[in-house]
């Protein structure tokens, strides 16, 4: 690596962990480090975190990337990138102290500020206003908890940023908020790419709070002293403002121009859509975001338990598969695939809802619950499994439906995440959706896409779509199965019509579940 080779950072600030890349000038990952920390769970439905942690993880990965890559006096750092887990709300004080641990995505302790929210403001005003509905994941709910639960915390506030933007702030001293991370604190006008004044005078959020909004190639502050000091990286090192994981790992996929879909395979499952334009679904069904590429938007259904499904499964039922998959040095994933690719499409007419977490796209119900239907005797362990895999499939294509309402389309499907790397899952889903899709290995996900962005800030990368293209390395393509895809076609609106029959049965469990339905007389 000679002394004039220049190499972009990309940040990711995860749930679980901070993964730093050092990517070179071709696009080539150099290096790559995780630091991990925990979450706090205080309570039922809680989720905190500690801000020093996603600091000290960014130090220690940073500074291991940068002694690994041997960058001191050897190359240049161009630029830093971030992403990070979206939606937390982080608190600071007038001097930037954090005044409390950050409430995280994953927490829904805000239902009844919803509630106010839908009577008070009004769930179609809310989506006229952000182009999505009240939701309990997203920051304004977090801070109207804060209002109402801690008074004192509440009083205190004079900044609102979300996790990528802390680690930020640590590291220049700015306080800044790219477009994409912004779109989801309901605080936004996604189509305007401004702060909702209407919303935040709604909400009674001081607009004050909120930092300045950026795109996300731009440069939003250099690493100061200090940071540099701990880092191991030079003092006056540009920082682009970045992404919300969701956008950075599009970037990362390339998929920066509409017709082209992107669909994640990870714990939870997410099929993404760019438009051109902004979209508005009046149920609310869907998040739509402004993209990381500038003058694009995305419109994103969710399923909550996507590969989480398999993981759950494996934990719970696969112990055999996991003796097996030891015996035969070959990962129980491997196994369980093998075992589900004997059983044939339909699984024998058995059917999987994937609702282990609720679910978002379509359905909205954190009450929805995951349940096989059309169990029979002759149905053994692989029919599960394959019932399983085809029911997060139709899942993602509910996902999917609910775009294509909204008039956009879908020239080229793209795949990533772990689930992806199953032939199996792939050949199912592309049977599914009845076309070609492109399956991609982006091992480093959304930490790639930031470093993308940081070269874009740097000018080593061309702005807009074109930059963004320039470091894509396609993947191997698998084609639907005529046979399979006749049998989807037909299996597919049975899938549907399991959620409408056994909705009043998932809510009633929920209701036992929480003690609020009362034993009949006499039990």
């Amino acid at each position: 690596m000679g002394e004039s080779e220049q190499l972009v950072l990309g940040i990711d600030v995860g749930t679980s962990g901070t993964k730093v890349v050092a990517v070179s000038a071709d696009g080539k990952v150099v290096a790559t480090r995780t630091a991990g920390y925990g979450m706090s769970v205080p309570a039922v439905g809680f989720a905190e975190q500690d801000p020093d942690d996603w600091w000290r993880a960014t130090v220690e990965a940073v500074a291991g990337v940068m002694a690994d890559v041997r960058l001191q006096g050897r190359a240049q750092v161009a630029a830093v990138g971030l992403s990070g887990q979206m939606h937390g709300l982080v608190p600071l004080d007038h001097a930037g102290r954090v005044i409390r641990p950050a409430i995280i995505w994953c927490d829904v302790r805000t239902v009844a500020q919803v509630d106010w929210l839908e009577r008070t403001v009004g769930r179609e005003r809310v989506i006229e206003w952000t182009q999505n509905p009240p939701l309990p994941n997203f920051t304004l709910t977090k801070l109207l908890w804060l209002r109402d639960c801690e008074p004192e915390s509440y009083r205190r506030i004079c900044h609102v940023l979300l996790p990528k933007d802390y680690v930020r702030y640590r590291m220049t001293g700015e306080l800044a908020m790219d477009e994409s991370d912004a779109s989801g604190t309901l605080m936004f006008d996604v189509a305007n790419r401004r702060w909702s004044e209407e919303m935040c005078h709604a909400a009674g959020t001081p607009r004050e709070w909120l930092p300045p909004v950026l795109s996300s190639a731009a440069v939003a502050g250099k690493v100061t002293a200090a940071a540099a000091h701990q880092l191991g990286i030079p003092e006056g090192t540009p920082v682009v403002a970045g992404a919300g994981d969701q956008a950075a790992g599009a970037v990362g996929l390339a998929v920066a121009e509409p017709g082209l879909v992107s669909v994640l395979f990870g714990t939870s499952g997410v099929v993404l859509a760019p438009t051109a334009e902004p979209v508005r679904d009046p149920l609310g069904r869907l998040h739509t975001f402004c993209h990381a590429v500038p003058g694009l938007w995305f419109a994103m259904g969710v399923t909550q338990a996507a590969g989480g499904s398999l993981q759950w499964f494996r934990r719970r039922f696969g112990e055999q598969e996991e003796l097996a998959a030891r015996s035969r040095g070959l990962d129980v994933y491997e196994v369980l695939l093998d075992e589900a690719e004997a059983v044939e499409p339909g699984a024998e007419g058995l059917v999987f809802l994937p609702y282990l977490m609720g679910e978002r796209t379509p359905h909205l119900d954190p009450a929805a619950r995951g349940t096989w239907m059309g169990l029979q005797w002759r149905h053994e362990r692989a029919h599960l499994v394959r019932a399983l895999l085809e029911g997060v499939v139709f899942s993602l294509k509910d996902g999917w439906s609910v775009i294509a309402e909204l008039g956009l389309r879908a020239d080229r499907w793209r795949v990533s995440g772990g689930g992806a790397q199953g032939r199996l899952w792939m050949e199912i889903f592309a049977s599914a959706v009845g076309a070609e899709v492109e399956v991609v290995r982006a091992a480093q996900g959304p930490a790639y896409g930031a470093a993308v962005l940081a070269a874009q800030g740097a000018g080593l990368l061309a702005p807009g779509p074109a930059g963004v293209e320039a470091w894509y390395e396609p993947g191997q393509t698998v084609a639907p199965n005529p046979d399979w895809q006749e049998r989807y076609e037909k299996l597919y609106p049975l899938y549907r019509q399991a959620y409408q029959a056994a909705r009043g049965v998932m809510h009633g469990l929920h209701a036992f579940q929480e003690r609020r339905q009362p034993l009949a007389a006499g039990a």
